[in-house]
């Protein structure tokens, strides 16, 4: 099976608060597979203009702390970069989530086992993702999202994943 290639596009083009993406959409559409309840779900979270409010609920539910079962907004704007990282790669597969909204109680349990977790983690405000996409690499995930240049990009080699999320633009 080949990578999927992707382009790097112009990034003086990507500002946090406007058009996330140099095209015009109709509608947003994105699909996600959580890996530790095993829920899926396949919508168009924006048509027309605007964000459709009955999508973004059962995204926040699909994305909710799994460990605690609590529900938070996500962040639109982490929407709008998975959506870019989708059609930067040309892909149409769903996201595997491996982390989307942590709450503080739960960020702060995982604090105690792995120095990674940050202790004002942005998936404590909804504005982070864990993910991976199911046959290709998470390289190749990370360098696609680099060649966005949105938020902060981590790459996990070793976990097979890659996290995105809405503050400034950085990479570890």
């Amino acid at each position: 099976m080949h990578e999927p290639v992707f382009h790097a596009f112009d990034r003086s083009v990507h500002r946090r608060n406007t058009a996330p993406y140099p095209h015009t959409f109709e509608h947003k559409t994105l699909a996600f597979e959580h890996t530790h309840t095993g829920d899926k779900l396949k919508l168009t979270y924006f048509e027309r203009g605007r964000y459709i409010k009955e999508a973004l609920h059962e995204i926040n539910y699909l994305l909710r702390d799994f460990r605690t079962d609590t529900i938070h907004p996500i962040d639109t704007a982490l929407l709008d970069q998975l959506f870019m990282l989708k059609q930067t790669l040309g892909v149409n597969k769903p996201f595997h989530i491996i982390s989307g909204y942590r709450s503080p109680f739960t960020n702060a349990q995982l604090r105690k086992y792995s120095h990674g977790v940050a202790e004002h983690s942005f998936h404590m405000q909804g504005r982070a993702i864990d993910i991976r996409l199911e046959g290709i690499s998470s390289k190749t995930v990370r360098n696609a999202a680099l060649a966005i240049a949105q938020g902060g990009v981590g790459y996990y080699p070793r976990d097979n994943f890659v996290h995105l999320d809405t503050g400034h633009f950085r990479t570890w």
